[in-house]
């Protein structure tokens, strides 16, 4: 695999599912705008797997629609005109990665936009309904109205997660603008290899490679 043109949190996402999300997987879009996330998770879990999509505007979801149509991937995917604050309604099974894209949907319209309560809540459920191994994979916009409020929100909301059972990181360009949008990661441990207190991770010889 290789990491070329790795310019924006949502390029950097993809590159960890493309490391992380197999055949089979079943996989959700908390926010699937216009289905750039979509059709890539699509793509990656097969005929095998299952992607259930999230928007609050019909507008995006004919977008996701018609992207998934032209490459063949529409039936591997659950489209819901709902808010990601709904998802554990339609998933009661864990999944293996959830990807949000947070803000507005580009070229639509910007006041409708996420907002810091209803994506505490998605994030707080995608926590409870996350597989060992799986990911949460946060694309965060601090540019507009909102933005760092709603940043605000998922600092704190990562911060207090547990070290002995997930890996929270934030990722972002040093040589972007300060408002350029960046990624939050979290995985949670495999099983079996949750860490007690006072143990440390050794690295092994591919990852140091």
């Amino acid at each position: 695999m290789h990491m070329r043109g790795v310019c924006g949190a949502v390029p950097l996402a993809h590159f960890f599912l493309r490391e992380r999300v197999r055949s089979g997987d079943l996989v959700v879009d908390a926010t699937c705008g216009n289905g750039n996330d979509t059709a890539l998770l699509a793509e990656l879990v097969g005929d095998a797997g299952r992607v259930l999509a999230f928007d609050v505007q019909q507008e995006a979801l004919d977008r996701t629609g018609e992207r998934l149509r032209e490459a063949g991937l529409e039936k591997r995917v659950e489209l819901h005109r709902d808010g990601h604050e709904q998802l554990s309604r339609y998933l009661i099974e864990p999944a293996r990665a959830f990807v949000f894209n947070l803000g507005y949907l580009p070229s639509g319209e910007s006041r409708v936009k996420t907002a810091p309560e209803s994506t505490l809540s998605a994030l707080e459920q995608a926590q409870q309904l996350l597989q060992p191994s799986g990911l949460i994979l946060v694309s965060v916009y601090t540019g507009h109205e909102g933005g760092m409020e709603e940043w605000a929100v998922v600092k704190r909301w990562s911060a207090v997660l547990s070290p002995l059972e997930f890996n929270a990181w934030q990722s972002c360009q040093l040589n972007r603008s300060e408002k350029a949008p960046f990624l939050v990661l979290v995985e949670k441990m495999p099983s079996g290899q949750r860490k007690g207190p006072l143990e440390t991770v050794t690295l092994s010889r591919s990852t140091r490679q």
